[in-house]
């Protein structure tokens, strides 16, 4: 596997929707390896297909608490709470700044698995938020565009500032 270079904001392509996988096949694998990769060396807990320049609905998330990462393909919500839930979030293609954002507190996410098999899983907390912010990227949504345009300013100027002291 290897680490692929993540494509930074303000690239276009982080506001493309990814298309469907529909290829199950050894190439699939050794991209979800790759993201596991290029996620662990970000650091990150979150990676999709875009963030690496390339268009597939393919995710991978792995909390600190986790033991091996999540491999989802083409996932989307397919039932969420009312209740909702406010935490820090961030991207690998933005590093450097976060902003709380309001996300459903418990969600069920329908995918596949790197075989072509259906599957779900029911999340709450830190992993719901994961799994919004992901599919939000898939759906060419950055993360930034959850915040009011006041919030976005400020901290896409603090990123900036960032970037040059770099």
């Amino acid at each position: 596997m290897a680490v692929r270079p993540i494509i930074k904001f303000p690239n276009p392509l982080l506001r493309a929707v990814a298309e469907p996988v529909e290829l199950f096949d050894r190439d699939l694998h050794g991209l979800a390896g790759d993201l596991i990769d290029t996620m662990h060396a970000a650091p990150g807990i979150g990676i999709t297909g875009p963030h690496i320049g390339l268009l597939k609905r393919l995710v991978v998330i792995q909390l600190p608490s986790a033991a091996k990462p999540g491999i989802y393909v083409n996932p989307s919500v397919i039932q969420a709470s009312t209740e909702m839930i406010r935490h820090a979030e961030g991207s690998v293609s933005m590093p450097g700044v976060t902003e709380d954002i309001e996300r459903h507190a418990r969600i069920r996410v329908g995918y596949q698995d790197l075989d072509g098999n259906e599957r779900f899983e029911d999340a709450e907390g830190l992993l719901a938020v994961c799994h919004q912010h992901e599919i939000d990227q898939l759906d060419g949504l950055f993360w930034t565009h959850r915040l009011t345009r006041l919030k976005r300013d400020r901290l896409i100027k603090r990123y900036g500032k960032l970037m040059r002291a770099s």
